[in-house]
């Protein structure tokens, strides 16, 4: 049967090899426990070794040379062997590694002196030489098989510290098992076996004073020369019974090397815990969980039979799918499409194969219902040759055996743990599509092109409508492009719309005008030089998606000079942008091949491309010939040329009808036009001076009303008392009781402090002592100093301290740690004279104003703060107001 499509991958996984954490994990995964003890001290160890094994092949890395050159001088000899290793490709050379260089080059020079003596070192080892090992010359050879022999022996130690790195000798088995019988066609076995040897002796000798290191490497050494000996395996064939069903083969020591599913076989020899396993593998199986934790259900009855051997695993397996429970479970919420791909997940561990075998066994579901659909399944041959009696069955994933093509995403969808969720059946509706014509969408993607810049992905996945399918595509497929403009041109295969210029419909066209036309001859130099702007900026928008950065166009701008001197043509220019290092920046580098020839199309040819057969032209010439020439290839074509010509920047042709539709406001909605009135160019005017004329009067108090607009009505209400000659008595006593409420807040009374302060307001009354200095005595004085600064830490004591004789919050940490020098150093009394004396209380209170709050003056940084420290009552709260500054150094 020949199979032209494919159902694509929801995700492509790489293989997992079989390392001593995965497969440690994987198997108390797959058991669905816990890691035991000795499991995570292995663990440990593992992971404890990983400093040594990093260490053991950063030396062999800095010694690549040497390993490689000597090596090469044991198995080649009429020359000099490591001249021929390519250092772009070679792993292992760092450009600061020049000792190692130069002791290999010294090394192959002295080896390679005489021929005779390449010779005889050829036998001056102590491993037994393999028959019909004859020295290499390497004039005979040839300089190609040269270069191809010392990039094998690169890669041989490559691999050799891949595996050391990641624990796995199993990267060893995969990639060097079956070499030798290549090698053999190509070359020597017995030379190469010869090299690996003479590699590991040198390696060893590296390592002499590190004996766990040289453990380690010749452990690794040895597996590589084995595999490398050992001949290779057969592929594991996969035979199928009909006609219809795909056979397929994989090779077996991938299948060896990758983490293998655990087989649980019951036998009467195993201990009651083993039995256990194996019966709880038949309900992760089956019910896709462990019933007996999950839900606390266990058939005690058939599970006796089963230890007993009175039943087997086969006749267990049949009793629980025609149990209830998996009735409940798997039958009744599903249509019989999806209980038939689910069956055969659980008994068979695949899912389905081909539209014929839906058909067969459906047609058993239908008439004989469940129970005749498992007895079907159980007593087919498939069963029998993959589980027998006694095995439970398991999933035939990925590793386990070749999969499919044409099923391999329904299928890696229906092993996943979440597929009981999926209710939508999918290998019916994948097989129908083979059979009806395709849809309208491209050959890589899902649906229409949801982007006109969604490419390359040749595997679909699509979680958020699963009505939709993703339908088969081969490499003759072509989507539909429609053209840019009119619809009269929405045409494929008529080359003759290339040359037809785009009408007002179509995108805007920049043509460069050439001198030697005579329209030319009557443009200003101002015209020319603002065609010649409209170009360059066209080219730029075009090939690069947006305008160049001032750093980027200096990497450009000579050719952007050339095209001002009319020395090249903008196709030239063109293709100059497009081989430069910021086109390549922005669309080779960052994306894989194919993703990166549809960007490159699209920018430079004007449409996507058709489909797989276009796309696979490009990647041949940029593979084989290298990316400046697929640029080449693509500008000297004969589309381009009859499309823009050589003066023409390339513009936008064809889309996708998806990126048609997303332009669109709403896509398949007609657009309401709406008949707006037209308005005379002079009315517009005059009414645009009408709407800016003031209408109303602007007065004085209208004024000022709109520049406190905004302020709160705090601002207004705040009463500044001030002391002055002209003051009488009761006038004094108002300023006294505003000094206590400002320092003490609250009002103080002769019966609640005696006759502390009668001499301060006696002086005061009596004009003796102005406000400044009674602030300061009344700061200094034991009721302040009780009230205030004894139950406090010093923080708090500033906080305060600015609050009363400043009227304001600390403006920064520096601040405060300069007041805490002072409170620390030399007590409350000179701190409060340090703040009464300062500039900032002398400029804003002077020696007649009582402090206030300063609410209308603070910088707005300090505003958070002062609010914070106001609005919290002292007493109740005793946290620190922290500003919420940054430290800086140095006092403010």
């Amino acid at each position: 049967m020949v199979v032209k499509a494919s159902s694509g991958s929801p995700l492509a996984r790489p293989q997992l090899y079989r390392t001593a954490s995965i497969s440690t994990i994987v198997q108390a995964e797959q058991q669905d426990r816990f890691l035991q003890l000795g499991e995570l001290n292995e663990l440990v160890a593992f992971l404890n070794s990983g400093n040594k094994r990093l260490e053991v092949a950063d030396i062999l890395t800095k010694n690549a040379n040497i390993l490689v050159a000597r090596a090469a001088d044991k198995i080649f000899v009429g020359g000099s062997a490591i001249s021929y290793l390519e250092r772009p490709q070679a792993s292992f050379l760092t450009p600061n590694n020049s000792d190692s260089t130069m002791d290999s080059k010294q090394l192959s020079g002295d080896t390679q002196s005489n021929i005779f003596e390449g010779i005889a070192s050829a036998f001056s080892t102590g491993d037994s030489l393999p028959p019909g090992f004859k020295p290499i010359n390497v004039v005979r050879y040839g300089s190609t098989r040269m270069k191809k022999s010392l990039r094998d022996l690169d890669w041989f130690l490559r691999y050799l510290t891949y595996a050391i790195i990641a624990g796995d000798p199993n990267i060893l088995s995969v990639n060097i098992r079956g070499l030798r019988e290549l090698i053999d066609n190509a070359c020597s076995s017995a030379a190469a076996a010869v090299a690996l040897r003479e590699m590991r002796q040198v390696a060893l000798s590296i390592f002499d004073e590190d004996l766990e290191g040289k453990q380690l490497v010749q452990e690794y050494f040895n597996i590589v020369i084995k595999e490398f000996d050992a001949p290779s395996l057969t592929d594991k064939l996969r035979r199928r019974t009909s006609g219809d069903l795909q056979g397929l083969r994989l090779p077996q020591i991938y299948a060896k090397a990758g983490v293998a599913k655990q087989r649980f076989v019951m036998k009467t020899s195993l201990s009651a815990e083993e039995k256990n396993s194996v019966i709880k593998a038949c309900y992760r199986q089956v019910f896709e969980r462990d019933i007996s934790k999950a839900y606390s259900l266990q058939l005690a009855d058939l599970e006796s039979q089963v230890k007993n051997g009175s039943l087997s695993v086969k006749e267990f397996i049949r009793l629980l799918g025609k149990s209830s429970l998996y009735r409940k479970q798997f039958f009744e919420p599903f249509v019989n499409s999806r209980v038939l791909e689910l069956a055969f997940r659980h008994f068979l561990g695949r899912g389905l194969s081909s539209l014929e075998e839906f058909q067969k066994y459906f047609s058993v579901l239908s008439s004989r219902g469940l129970d005749g659909l498992i007895d079907s399944i159980i007593n087919s041959l498939e069963y029998a040759d993959y589980f027998a009696e006694e095995t439970v069955p398991y999933l035939r994933s990925l590793g386990e055996e070749a999969q499919e093509s044409r099923n391999w995403g329904a299928q890696i969808d229906l092993l996943n743990y979440s597929t009981a969720f999926r209710k939508i059946p999918q290998f019916i509706t994948l097989f129908s599509d083979y059979k009806t014509n395709l849809p309208d969408q491209h050959p890589y993607g899902l649906s229409n092109d949801p982007l006109s810049i969604q490419f390359g992905a040749i595997f679909p996945k699509n979680l958020v409508n699963l009505r939709k399918k993703s339908a088969p595509f081969g490499k003759d497929t072509r989507r539909i492009l429609p053209r840019y403009g009119p619809g009269i041109y929405s045409q494929i295969s008529r080359p003759n719309l290339r040359s037809v210029a785009a009408s007002s419909m179509g995108p805007k066209i920049f043509r460069l005008n050439r001198m030697e036309d005579g329209t030319s001859l009557s443009l200003s130099n101002i015209d020319i030089e603002m065609n010649l702007n409209q170009v360059i900026n066209a080219a730029y928008l075009r090939v690069f998606g947006r305008f160049v950065y001032t750093e980027e166009l200096l990497t450009i701008k000579k050719f952007e000079n050339q095209l001002r001197n009319r020395q090249i043509s903008v196709r030239t220019f063109i293709r100059d942008l497009a081989k430069s290092s910021v086109f390549r920046s922005l669309y080779w580098e960052p994306f894989y091949v194919c993703k990166s020839i549809e960007y490159i199309h699209n920018r430079l040819l004007g449409r996507p491309t058709y489909g797989r057969q276009e796309i696979n032209q490009y990647f041949e010439v940029a593979y084989k010939q290298g990316y400046y020439q697929m640029i080449d290839c693509i500008l000297d074509s004969s589309e381009y040329m009859e499309s823009f010509g050589d003066n023409t920047v390339p513009y936008e042709r064809y889309i996708t009808p998806a990126s048609f539709a997303a332009r669109n406001l709403r896509p398949r909605v007609r657009k309401l036009k709406i008949q707006l009135p037209t308005i005379n160019k002079l009315d517009r005017v005059n009414r645009f001076v009408t709407l800016g004329t003031i209408q109303e009067s602007c007065t004085v108090n209208n004024i000022n009303k709109r520049i406190q607009q905004g302020v709160t009505s705090r601002r207004d209400q705040n009463v500044i008392f001030k002391a002055n000659i002209a003051m009488n008595r009761s006038q004094l006593f108002q300023v006294l009781r505003a000094i206590y409420r400002q320092l003490f807040e609250r009002d103080l009374n002769t019966f609640m402090i005696g006759d502390e302060f009668s001499n301060l307001e006696k002086a005061f009354l009596a004009r003796e002592i102005t406000v400044q200095q009674l602030v300061e005595k009344l700061g200094s004085s034991s009721l302040y100093r009780k009230e205030f600064y004894q139950p406090y830490p010093n923080t708090k004591v500033i906080e305060l301290g600015t609050k009363h004789f400043l009227g304001r919050a600390p403006n920064n940490q520096a601040e405060i740690r300069y007041y805490n020098q002072i409170l620390a150093s030399q007590g409350l009394a000179y701190f409060i004279s340090s703040l009464v004396n300062s500039i900032e209380y002398n400029t804003i209170f002077g020696p007649d104003i009582v402090p206030y709050r300063r609410f209308p003056t603070l910088p707005a940084s300090n505003f958070p703060n002062t609010e914070k420290l106001y609005n919290t009552l002292t007493k109740q709260n005793e946290s620190i107001i922290v500003p919420s500054f940054d430290a800086i150094v140095g006092n403010q």
